[in-house]
């Protein structure tokens, strides 16, 4: 078991990060790794969740050997010294007309929108077994799946059901909300917030950097876990109250 503190900033590191390098066993050069870039949004059990074809190489792959590994890192210049996370785990597809699923999905990665008219892309989810984080020299350590994702399924889960809802609450009715906590909470003088995900430990806010303009997600982590769209609205006013104390 790992020290609570690194899971705890394992957990949050992932949910900052949307793309990362994943691993397949080639079959077209058996026993050999076969790396690929891998665009990924968590469902709401903190498992990575994947849209890929059938076609691709990484897919042929995993339909004849579903262990995988998916490695997620800052993007900083120095990667060596840049906190990194690898997830290694079996990739299984998963019913891609989950409503649910993609609007999360298209939230994070609207780009991807065009892929679900084509019929050889497939959801597939890395149920994460075991991770490696280094956080930076000398914090690092072994990870169980039980410290990185939760253990119930994503379809027991009422927030699964209930985040459409609560973001667009958010996104009609307190813009004025989501401004003022990325000023409390960042320091960011933003414009057009859209709150895009929340999950039992936060949320996510696609906000407009000004005076530049510049897009980027900033991302809020709640002090207690959240399971439904009262804990959410519970959680979400209490951190109206610090803004405003």
């Amino acid at each position: 078991m790992a020290d609570l503190n690194l899971a705890t900033e394992a957990r949050q590191f992932l949910r900052t990060t949307r793309s990362g390098m994943l691993s397949t066993i080639s079959v077209k050069y058996p026993g050999y790794p076969f790396g690929s870039v891998a665009p990924f949004v968590l469902d709401h059990s903190g498992q990575p969740v994947i849209l890929i074809s059938t076609i691709a190489e990484h897919t042929k792959n995993i339909m004849s050997n579903p262990k995988v590994s998916l490695m997620v890192f800052s993007g900083d210049d120095d990667l060596q010294a840049s906190a990194r996370l690898t997830l290694v785990g079996v990739a299984t597809v998963i019913d891609n007309v989950d409503a649910n699923l993609r609007a999360r999905y298209l939230r994070y990665l609207p780009q991807a929108e065009s892929y679900f008219s084509m019929h050889d892309f497939n959801f597939y989810r890395i149920n994460i077994k075991q991770a490696r984080y280094i956080a930076g020299f000398g914090k690092m350590g072994w990870l169980a799946s039980t410290e990185i994702a939760s253990t119930h399924l994503t379809t027991e889960s009422k927030l699964a059901s209930h985040e459409t809802a609560i973001i667009d609450h958010m996104n009609l009715d307190h813009v004025h909300s989501l401004i003022a906590y990325c000023r409390h909470y960042h320091g960011l003088d933003v414009s057009n917030p859209e709150m895009v995900g929340i999950d039992s430990e936060g949320f996510d806010v696609r906000v407009q950097i000004s005076p530049i303009g510049t897009h980027q997600n900033v991302r809020f982590n709640f002090e207690q876990p959240i399971h439904d769209a009262q804990s959410a609205r519970m959680a979400l006013v209490e951190m109206s109250k610090a803004v405003n104390a």
